[in-house]
């Protein structure tokens, strides 16, 4: 028996791009032997000193009265347990000096269902029967929002600014003089730092962004689930933004806890009580388990300390040692070039003049066993097929083991040179 669906139906529950390439590459993990290089997922890396951490306060809670029941037996909120949003408005407002109180935290399961929820609040078909759209300052941006929206086209995106560095470098920055907010915008929204790139967008970007969203009157949704305060993977000296109009996004994926699903929502009184409705509606209440284990760390401030101590430099290194060995597998004979390492857990390179597409090179790629992401799908919101650099780019994570990414890296080169020398 066939059944038809609805338009939503349509849209989300019957396949898209990026949903038939995650499941190439979960039945590529499936299958594939221990020569398998998985370079092309987002899960964080294992941690020892964060591990340890965690299996400290799972032991707390069971030695507590009551805390396993907290975690596990009884219903939240849906806008999230309030000692855990207490702990964050006081941790933002303390540290920052945010005007923040608790009626400005909300939680939801997972940083990806925060974006969900925002994107189809605020845009898309509107009462008057217009549509409103999201504006990506800067595309490549975070695969996952690509096909979130309710309805098509929900977002518009600007072309970034590329400024070569040096022999094999690059970087993206926001082209404020091709970025214009019209009327059917409905926010603007960047990730910092931005997967897939690892690009950090500036303070001074950011208050530029922050500027033009308040004098139209629509919030800048700023994903900081790499970023600050927490967990911290940056690589270079920023200073976290918030505002009345500014809603900023955390997580406890990247510091540890992925599958706590997690996700914190920072913003107007008025967005964070629309998203607990949501919430109600869609899934009664968010998961307690990663609030109840991450709570004392929040209240004391110890989650600050490991992200700078323990989570940035442990990254740090990683990446380090993923674009020294980027830099011998590709050398001087071939066109290639890396976006500057600010933060995340990807590297992306672009081979300027690549005589096949970025999914012609991730198919060869995936029959030596190294999976990858092809750039392309990183570009949504721009229509323009026909812009070659967007058939030029990899997305490549270092989160595995060293050996691993440098096999992997290695073998990247080796096909690239191949398509070279096949022209």
């Amino acid at each position: 028996m066939s059944y038809e669906f609805s338009n939503f139906g349509r849209r989300l529950g019957c396949g898209s791009g990026i949903g038939e390439l995650m499941d190439d590459l979960g039945h590529a993990l499936a299958s594939g032997g221990p020569d398998l290089k998985m370079l092309g997922g987002g899960q964080p890396a294992r941690i020892p000193e964060m591990e340890s951490v965690w299996r400290r306060r799972l032991e707390d809670l069971l030695e507590e009265p009551g805390g396993i029941d907290r975690a596990l037996t009884s219903y939240d909120p849906p806008n999230g347990n309030p000692k855990f949003i207490k702990a964050i408005a006081t941790l933002l407002r303390e540290q920052f000096g945010w005007n923040i109180t608790p009626e400005n935290v909300g939680i939801t399961s997972g940083g990806q269902t925060a974006f969900y929820f925002l994107f189809n609040l605020l845009a898309g078909e509107m009462p008057d029967g217009t549509r409103k759209k999201i504006l990506l300052p800067l595309v490549p941006e975070y695969i996952g929002y690509a096909d979130q929206g309710h309805g098509p086209d929900l977002f518009r995106a600007v072309r970034p600014i590329i400024e070569e560095e040096g022999a094999h470098g690059f970087k993206y920055r926001v082209d404020f003089d091709k970025l214009e907010i019209t009327p059917d915008i409905a926010a603007l929204c960047a990730s910092r730092p931005t997967n897939p790139t690892g690009n950090v967008l500036t303070d001074d970007e950011i208050r530029h962004l922050s500027d033009m969203a308040k004098a139209h009157g629509i919030p800048l949704i700023i994903d900081n689930a790499y970023g600050a305060p927490f967990p911290g993977i940056l690589f270079s000296d920023i200073n976290p933004h918030w505002d009345e109009h500014v809603i900023l996004t955390l997580s406890l994926s990247k510091i540890g806890l992925p599958g706590a699903r997690t996700g914190i929502v920072i913003g107007p009184p008025q967005i964070i009580r629309a998203l607990g409705s949501i919430s109600a509606i869609a899934g009664l209440s968010n998961p307690n388990i990663g609030q109840q284990v991450a709570l004392p760390l929040i209240e004391s401030g110890e989650i600050l300390r490991l992200s700078k101590e323990v989570v940035g430099p442990f990254y740090l290194e990683k990446s380090r040692l993923a674009r020294q060995a980027a830099e011998e597998a590709f050398g001087d004979d071939i066109a290639w070039r890396m976006h500057r390492s600010e933060g995340a857990l990807f590297l992306w390179f672009w081979f300027p003049g690549l005589p096949i597409t970025s999914m012609e090179l991730y198919q060869r790629l995936k029959q030596r066993e190294v999976l990858v992401i092809p750039g392309h799908y990183f570009f949504f919101g721009d229509d323009d097929q026909d812009w070659k650099h967007r058939h030029e780019c990899i997305r490549v994570s270092y989160a595995m083991d060293e050996a691993v990414v440098r096999d992997g890296l290695r073998i990247i080169a080796e096909e690239v040179r191949r398509a070279w020398k096949e022209g």
